[in-house]
């Protein structure tokens, strides 16, 4: 898969597009991006995404669900050819009509354009479904209007899914995502108390921009290799050892290798509990493993 991050890039092949955050890459999302997948298939065109990095905070957009690394290995499985993702300031000031010229045209070569009903695009998001359109029909390029994906009568979305994790509502988030969710953020040093209770644990640490969940305790895999290991992980503060600040800790049973620095998958199954102070270090060992005996259901 062809990764390009900047839009003076030129394509030498003709594609179809798939256009969207993709924040995600929910089931909503997969319908439309394998609507162009057939599309380009069937008329011996590249399977493109445009997407974009966003390093500001835009009022549209909630915080991230998945990282840039899994995006795009998602994409990649997907079977994209060309995945297109410039920063959103480099193009937030194109016209509707230069956005289809110097972008779509110019830079990623489209000959068809999948996106979804509110798709917007253009300076201050003067483009909509209808502006594409009519600019699309003048350079001959098809353009596909994809439905949204309902489930139990709710609308697939990022914002729904944003809202579940942040209720703790796993399964919910799992199922609209399509695949279980999880981060692979970088394991970082913590206070080593989990390795002096007998429960080792890594650290890891949300980032600003992505969104976070419930406060608790989850039942969770690791991902180490191509090996999964069951676990258990703690999202908040922790009060039993004094603790300040909001953490990510993960007690991975049977593992006891040095992760240090690595970026290391971590899939939530189920929330189970709020945080809570025990009277002891030793009934906190003995939660962690009770959840670590309950992960190996999953």
């Amino acid at each position: 898969m062809q990764e390009v991050y900047q839009i003076n890039w030129q394509n030498n092949r003709n594609t179809a597009v798939a256009m969207g955050y993709f924040d995600g890459v929910h089931i909503g999302h997969q319908f439309l991006i394998n609507q162009m997948i057939d599309y380009a298939e069937k008329n011996n065109l590249d399977k493109g995404i445009f997407t974009f990095t966003k390093n500001v905070k835009l009022g549209h957009k909630g915080k991230d669900i998945m990282s840039i690394c899994q995006k795009v290995e998602i994409m990649k499985n997907m079977g994209i050819d060309l995945f297109y993702s410039p920063d959103f300031l480099v193009f937030a000031g194109l016209t509707p009509e230069e956005f289809v010229n110097k972008i779509l045209i110019e830079s990623m070569g489209a000959k068809a354009v999948f996106c979804g009903e509110n798709f917007c695009f253009g300076k201050n998001r003067a483009g909509n479904v209808q502006v594409l359109k009519e600019l699309c029909k003048e350079k001959n390029i098809e353009v596909f209007i994809v439905p949204t994906v309902t489930i139990d009568g709710v609308t697939v979305s990022s914002t729904e899914i944003r809202n579940a994790l942040t209720n703790g509502e796993i399964e919910k988030a799992n199922k609209f995502l399509g695949r279980n969710y999880c981060i692979d953020f970088e394991v970082v040093h913590g206070k080593k108390i989990g390795s002096r209770i007998g429960t080792p644990t890594i650290n890891q640490i949300y980032p600003d921009f992505m969104c976070t969940p419930k406060e608790g305790v989850y039942i969770t895999k690791t991902t180490i290799g191509d090996e999964k290991y069951p676990s258990a992980t703690g999202f908040g503060k922790r009060p039993t050892v004094n603790g300040e600040n909001i953490s990510c800790e993960t007690t991975i049973s049977k593992y006891d290798g040095d992760l240090y620095g690595k970026r290391i998958k971590i899939e939530f199954f189920k929330y189970l509990y709020p945080i809570k102070k025990f009277d002891t270090v030793q009934q906190l060992a003995d939660m962690i493993r009770d959840v670590l005996k309950q992960s190996e259901n999953y």
